[in-house]
C-alpha cells in the first residue's frame, strides 16, 4: 500500500446541505448530445449543460474524438468504493438524517452518484478504530478446526447496519469481500500479523469462507465475490517496528492455486454457493519484485487446468506498475474479467488515471476508504490517510463533499452495469477519454480536461459530429443515441 496524502484543509470542503440533489437522467434523444460538467474549482458540480445538436458532415474543431461502436472491449460489472470499518464507523456517528442522505448520495442512481459495487472486509483491515479481529479468534495456543467459535457478531455493531442501509438505498448494489488475515491459529505466526496459512488448515479455512458467506446471506447481505487475500505479497511479521504490525498473510501463487483448486472451489460447489472467486488482489506490475509477484501470480493460477475453471476474475491494485499491465494480462487470458479492487484516485490527474484503468480492460473500479474525519480517523493502521471523497467533521458530525465526489460521479452515475467499452480515439495531449455503449443502446463518453485552459473537443461517430467547449480543469460526461 502507498503512503497516503494529507487531508485537504477544511476551507476546501463543500457541505452536503449546500449541494442540490442530482436527479436521474432520462435517455437522450436521438438527434442531440446531452452533457454534464464538474470543475475542479467546484463552480460546476455535475452541472447539466445545454444539449448540443448533432451535425452531419461537420469538420469540427479542437481535439477530435472518434467513437467506433463496432469496436468492443470489456463489459462493466460496476464502479464504487469501499464500506470498510472506518467508513461504516463514520456513517454510524452521523445523525439519522445525515446518514440516510449521505448513503443515498453515494449509492442512489437518482439522489446520488450511483455507486453499484462496494468492497467489504472479512474481519478487520488496517483502516478501523477497533482492535484487530477475525471471525474465529481463540486464546493463544488453542485451535478451532470445527469453527465452533465462528461469529460475525462484532460486525453487528455498525458494519452490517450500514451495509443494509446502502442496499436499501440501491437494491442493485453488489458486494465483494476480501480478508486481511485468516484466524491467527491457522497461521505460521499464530497471530493475525503476517505469516502464512498452514496447509493442515486449508479445509478449515475454506469452510471459514463458506460460514462468512452464509452468515452475511442470513443478514440479507449477499456476497457477489471473494478474493482469497488482500495483497498476498505483504507479510507484516517481518517488520521490526510494531507500527507496521497489522493483519496480513503471505501467499504464493502456488499456494493460492492449490487452495482454490483443492479446497475453496470444491467447498463452494459442495454448499451450492454462487459466490465468485477472484484471484490475486494485488498490483498489476508486469515485472516481479520482492514481495510483489505482479501478473505472474494470477498467470500461475489460470494456467492450471483444474484451478482456472473455478476462478471468475482477477483482482488488481495499482500501487506498483502501470494500468497497461492489465492489457498485457488480458492478451494472454482474454476471456477472464479483470477487476480493479483497490486504489483511490484524486483530482483531474486521478480522472485521467481512472480512464487509463478502464482503457486497459478493468471491468470494475473500486476506490479504497470512502469516509474519514478531518484527522484521517478512525485508522489503527500505519498508513497516513489521504483525503476521501467525503469527510466527517468530528466536532459537528456533519459530512462534506470534495471535488473527487463529483469526479467519481461523472463516471459512476453514467457508466451502467452491463455497459460495453467501445473504441474511441487515444487520449490526446490535454483531454483523456473513454467511451461505452449502455445496455439500452445509448452511448456514454467521459472526457477529462486536465489542462488549465478551456479546450474544444469534437465527438464524431459515423457521419455525425458535435463540438463542445470544456472549461479548464474539468471533467465532462456526454450521452447520446
Amino acid at each position: 500500500m502507498p503512503t497516503r496524502r494529507s487531508l485537504v484543509p477544511a476551507s476546501l470542503l463543500i457541505v452536503l446541505a449546500s449541494v442540490a440533489v442530482i436527479g436521474g437522467q432520462a435517455p437522450p434523444a436521438k438527434d442531440v448530445l446531452r452533457w454534464w460538467i464538474s470543475s475542479e474549482d467546484l463552480r460546476l458540480r455535475l452541472a447539466d449543460q445545454p444539449a448540443i445538436t448533432w451535425q452531419t458532415g461537420a469538420a469540427g474543431r479542437g481535439e477530435i474524438i472518434d467513437v467506433s461502436p463496432d469496436e468492443t472491449f470489456q463489459t462493466m460489472l460496476g464502479l464504487g468504493s469501499s464500506l470498510e470499518p472506518a467508513t461504516c464507523a463514520n456513517l454510524s456517528r452521523m445523525s439519522p438524517a445525515d446518514r440516510e442522505r449521505t448513503v443515498a448520495r453515494l449509492v442512489s442512481p437518482a439522489a446520488g452518484i450511483g455507486m453499484n459495487l462496494m468492497r467489504i472486509c472479512i474481519g478487520t483491515p488496517d483502516f478501523t478504530g477497533d482492535p484487530w479481529y477475525s471471525y474465529d479468534d481463540v486464546p493463544p495456543g488453542e485451535t478451532d478446526p470445527e469453527l465452533r467459535r465462528f461469529s460475525i457478531g462484532k460486525d453487528r455493531a455498525y458494519i452490517l447496519p450500514m451495509l443494509k442501509q446502502a442496499l436499501a438505498a440501491n437494491p442493485d448494489l453488489l458486494f465483494f469481500a476480501s480478508p486481511w488475515s485468516p484466524p491467527g491459529w491457522m497461521k505460521s505466526t499464530g497471530t493475525l500479523i503476517g505469516g502464512y496459512v498452514l496447509q493442515q488448515w486449508y479445509p478449515a479455512y475454506a469452510e471459514y469462507f463458506v460460514r462468512f458467506i452464509r452468515a452475511y446471506e442470513a443478514e440479507g447481505i449477499p456476497v457477489h465475490a471473494v478474493t482469497i487475500q488482500n495483497e498476498p505479497g505483504v507479510d507484516r511479521s517481518f517488520e521490526t517496528n510494531p507500527k507496521w504490525h497489522y493483519p496480513s498473510c503471505r501467499w504464493t501463487a502456488e499456494q493460492e492455486r492449490d487452495f482454490v483448486r483443492d479446497h475453496l472451489g470444491p467447498a463452494f460447489r459442495r454448499h451450492g454457493l454462487k459466490t465468485r472467486i477472484w484471484a490475486y488482489d494485488h498490483n498489476y506490475n508486469v515485472e516481479a519484485r520482492i514481495g510483489d509477484a505482479g501478473i505472474a501470480y494470477p498467470r500461475a493460477i489460470l494456467r492450471d487446468p483444474a484451478a482456472a475453471p473455478l476462478v471468475s476474475g482477477v483482482a488488481f491494485h495499482g500501487y506498483v506498475g502501470k494500468p497497461s499491465g492489465m492489457s498485457v494480462f488480458h492478451r494472454e487470458f482474454p476471456d477472464v474479467p479483470l477487476h480493479f479492487t483497490e486504489g483511490s484516485v484524486f483530482g483531474l490527474r486521478g480522472g485521467v488515471e481512472l480512464i487509463e484503468k478502464l482503457r486497459n480492460f478493468a471491468s470494475s473500479y473500486n476506490a479504497w476508504v470512502t469516509i474519514l474525519d478531518e484527522r484521517g480517523k478512525p485508522n489503527n493502521g500505519p498508513f497516513e490517510a489521504s483525503r476521501t471523497i467525503i469527510t466527517l467533521d468530528s466536532a459537528t458530525l456533519k459530512p462534506a463533499e470534495h471535488f473527487d465526489y463529483f469526479l467519481y460521479g461523472q463516471f459512476m452515475k453514467f457508466i451502467q452495469r452491463g455497459a460495453v467499452r467501445v473504441g474511441s480515439s487515444e487520449s490526446g495531449k490535454v483531454v483523456a477519454n473513454v467511451a461505452f455503449r449502455s445496455p439500452d443502446g445509448s452511448f456514454v463518453l467521459v472526457a477529462v480536461n486536465a489542462g488549465r485552459e478551456p479546450q474544444a473537443i469534437t465527438l464524431r461517430m459515423g457521419t455525425r459530429a458535435a463540438t463542445a467547449e470544456l472549461p479548464g480543469a474539468s471533467v465532462a460526461t456526454f450521452t447520446w443515441r
